[in-house]
């Protein structure tokens, strides 16, 4: 045997030991953290977590769903909100169902968030009679099949031209606030219950904002998180968006 044969055969017993001492502490790592890392599904944050198209805030934590979930879960609360029958939703959690229908404990707020896509290839629609553009006019009609006759406004008929922003989309037809008036912790809650049916919809139906009660989400913002809302002077009930919901529709084209 050679010299450098012989330094080789002296090696591989080490190498076999590195392997298995190795091996031992990976094992020893996943017994430790592995625990801490399936809770990363409920506990937000969480790698897994990171992977669902939808969160929801719940008494034992975050829950990840997938977009046709969230889209059941918000219709069904909807729906049974007022009465109406609704798709069967075994497969959701109860702690889900419960924290969609009911708001955070304490006070009402958003408890669910979603990914906010964006589709690049969208056609400019111009505004119809109604003073919407078709893509507007979807959302309403949508609305109104899961909620029922709503105190709509920001568009009429040939369009509006003031009352709002400088930039504001309701001017060219893409805007509609839904009110609940007057402010009161139901009607928030009532809000925000539209508010998380809107944003588990957006995909379908090329949801460009939507803002209430001081908070707002973007489908341009890839992380789909809920944000505070820069009301602009004097900054009151209407321009904080407490008293209503603001949707709005991508415009298409190049943006």
């Amino acid at each position: 045997m050679t010299g450098s044969a012989t330094a080789r055969h002296r090696r591989r017993p080490v190498r076999a030991l590195v392997t298995v001492l190795l091996l031992g502490a990976i094992a020893a790592a996943l017994a430790i953290l592995g625990p801490s890392l399936l809770g990363g599904l409920r506990s937000g944050g969480g790698p897994l977590l990171g992977a669902a198209d939808c969160v929801v805030q719940t008494a034992d934590g975050d829950v990840g769903l997938d977009r046709e979930e969230a889209k059941l879960a918000t219709t069904a609360v909807a729906l049974r909100a007022r009465g109406a029958e609704a798709s069967d939703t075994s497969n959701i959690d109860d702690v889900v169902l419960r924290a969609l229908a009911q708001g955070p404990s304490g006070d009402a707020g958003p408890v669910l968030s979603c990914r906010g896509p964006v589709d690049e290839d969208l056609q400019v629609e111009e505004m119809t009679a109604s003073g919407l553009t078709p893509r507007a006019e979807q959302v309403r009609t949508a609305m109104t099949e899961v909620f029922g006759e709503q105190n709509l406004g920001g568009f009429a008929p040939g369009g509006v031209g003031q009352g709002h922003g400088e930039e504001s989309t309701h001017y060219d037809g893409r805007a509609i606030d839904v009110f609940f008036r007057p402010v009161s912790e139901e009607n928030r809650r009532a809000g925000w219950m539209l508010s998380h049916w809107l944003v588990a919809h957006a995909e379908e139906l090329d949801i460009q904002y939507v803002i209430f009660d001081d908070q707002f989400w973007s489908a341009r913002i890839a992380r789909g998180r809920w944000h505070p809302y820069d009301a602009p002077a004097p900054a009151n009930e209407i321009l904080r968006h407490v008293d209503h919901v603001h949707v709005d529709v991508l415009k298409g084209g190049d943006e």
